[in-house]
């Protein structure tokens, strides 16, 4: 059994809580418990696991987590990017449609693929129309601007060397039209909420291949901020009107405990992020943002 085992073990039993009690709480299985408390690790699914079991469990008996990782860490395994668990969706098999739902589903995608040849015939004639339509008028728009040209030169009273200068001039304007027609805006960086539970919120970072974090405190506010490793980068107490950004680029995740969640502004890339959770009924918050670059 190791030191931290024995820390929750003794704090859950101060508590009159038995592993049952225990698994009620937290909704982890009684087995795991006891892995976690007799050090046997093993036996769980994954190191991340064994990091999101122990910190319920110390939440469970009144323990904070951040104290625990740092006064246990050499006991607790750490957790690379590799490790990470996959969200998986559940979707049904043939096997549990009915016989009429799997008919259906046999049909449905012949019908699709109808549909979609049909689509793609409607769509290339109005594109070829357009394209022709578009030529005809570009070549009708052509001919009258050189005609007006013809007479505009024919009847004007410019040197040559005046109608050299013009025509220089007007090839300018065009170059410079055509570069700003082919100036493509650049998709703008989304962040969006994944889910949220309790005091913890997480989020997705993407569309962009920087990532700053930037806490901006209003009042006292004891902030940590980490990677997805678990290691931080700053932690400790901002005072008022006092901020500190850091450069998550090459980290996969950020990992932020606020404090003081009413008097904390979270800025990523300085586009402020909104709590998901009100600050009035949770003050201490755990907010994650996951990152994926753009390609």
């Amino acid at each position: 059994m190791t030191e931290l085992g024995n820390r929750l073990r003794e704090e859950r039993e101060a508590k009159g809580l038995s592993l049952d009690d225990l698994q009620s709480m937290t909704k982890i299985q009684k087995r795991y418990l006891v892995g976690i408390e007799e050090g046997n690790y093993g036996m769980m699914p994954g190191k991340f696991y064994v990091r999101a079991f122990i910190k319920q469990y110390a939440e469970a008996i009144g323990l904070e987590p951040e104290e625990i990782f740092e006064q246990y860490k050499s006991d607790i395994p750490s957790v690379h990017n590799d490790e990470l668990p996959t969200q998986l969706s559940r979707v049904k098999t043939r096997n549990t449609l009915s016989p009429r739902t799997s008919k259906a589903m046999d049909i449905l995608p012949k019908a699709l693929a109808v549909v979609f040849l049909v689509g793609a015939a409607v769509l290339a004639w109005v594109l070829i129309s357009k394209s022709v339509e578009n030529n005809t008028k570009e070549n009708t728009e052509e001919n009258q601007s050189e005609t007006v040209k013809y007479q505009e030169k024919k009847n004007s009273p410019l040197t040559k060397k005046e109608e050299e200068e013009k025509e220089k001039a007007e090839e300018n304007t065009t170059t410079e039209e055509e570069k700003q027609e082919e100036v493509v805006e650049q998709p703008k960086q989304e962040i969006t909420m994944v889910s949220s539970k309790g005091r913890d919120s997480i989020f997705e970072l993407k569309n962009t291949n920087v990532f700053k974090v930037k806490l901006v405190s209003k009042g006292n506010t004891w902030v940590n901020i980490k990677n997805g490793k678990g290691f931080s980068f700053f932690q400790g107490t901002l005072k008022a009107n006092e901020s500190k950004e850091v450069d998550m680029t090459n980290e996969v995740a950020a990992e932020m405990v606020i404090g003081n969640s009413i008097d904390t502004e979270i800025y990523i890339n300085e586009q402020k992020l909104e709590y998901v959770i009100p600050p009035t009924e949770q003050v201490r918050q755990d907010i994650t943002v996951q990152f994926t670059k753009a390609e």
